[in-house]
């Protein structure tokens, strides 16, 4: 028997419904690559609002996640990407440095939310209430457009940092670790965007 796909307006209406008018969808990507920066997207999208072949971005190809992407920016009331950094990742640790990328893409909006939803079971520190969501990509219209905003915009970089980086084949696998990419490693050696504390666990 098919699953019956989940009404992505479901939470919102309901909180809407609460006496909440704006409500911001939060998620991140980037959290399990050897290389690159973590991406967070947040993403304030009108009431009622269907966008068609929206989803938990893991779920969508390449191609439908970069259609998909300037309708949500287009449509949206507000969206906010950024990014933490290969230093900050190793700082603070890749916790930590996930949940100061959501941190600075719900201060980035335009417009201040009254409730942010937070992908996962964790919030980040942040004067707007949060309430966190697991699996909150697949469930909520709002995060699964923050979903797609923050891997369209990582994937993005990684093919940038491809060009500086050519003998990793970022283009490809966009810092996860594949097959190729640690072949690479292991003949190239770390380039200055690894993330040295995770190559502890897999290189010997």
């Amino acid at each position: 028997m098919r699953k019956e796909k989940p009404d992505l307006l479901a939470i919102e209406n309901g909180l809407h419904a609460e006496g909440f008018a704006l409500i911001c969808g939060v998620d991140e990507a980037g959290r399990g690559p050897l290389a690159g920066p973590v991406c967070a997207g947040a993403v304030i999208l009108p009431q009622g609002l269907v966008i068609e072949g929206l989803d938990d971005s893991k779920k969508l190809s390449e191609k439908k996640r970069e259609a998909l992407f300037p309708l949500i920016c287009e449509k949206a009331l507000s969206f906010s990407i950024a990014f933490s950094t290969v230093e900050e990742i190793e700082e603070l640790n890749i916790l930590q440095a996930a949940m100061l990328a959501m941190k600075r893409a719900i201060e980035g909006l335009s417009q201040q939310p009254e409730l942010a939803l937070i992908d996962g079971n964790r919030c980040p520190e942040t004067d707007v209430a949060c309430r966190a969501l697991v699996g909150g990509d697949g469930k909520c219209a709002s995060i699964a457009a923050a979903s797609v905003l923050a891997k369209v915009s990582r994937d993005r970089l990684m093919r940038e940092l491809a060009q500086q980086y050519p003998q990793y084949g970022f283009e490809k696998h966009k810092g996860y670790g594949t097959k190729a990419h640690m072949d690479a490693l292991r003949q190239y050696g770390p380039c200055a965007i690894h993330r040295m504390s995770f190559l502890k666990n897999v290189l010997p």
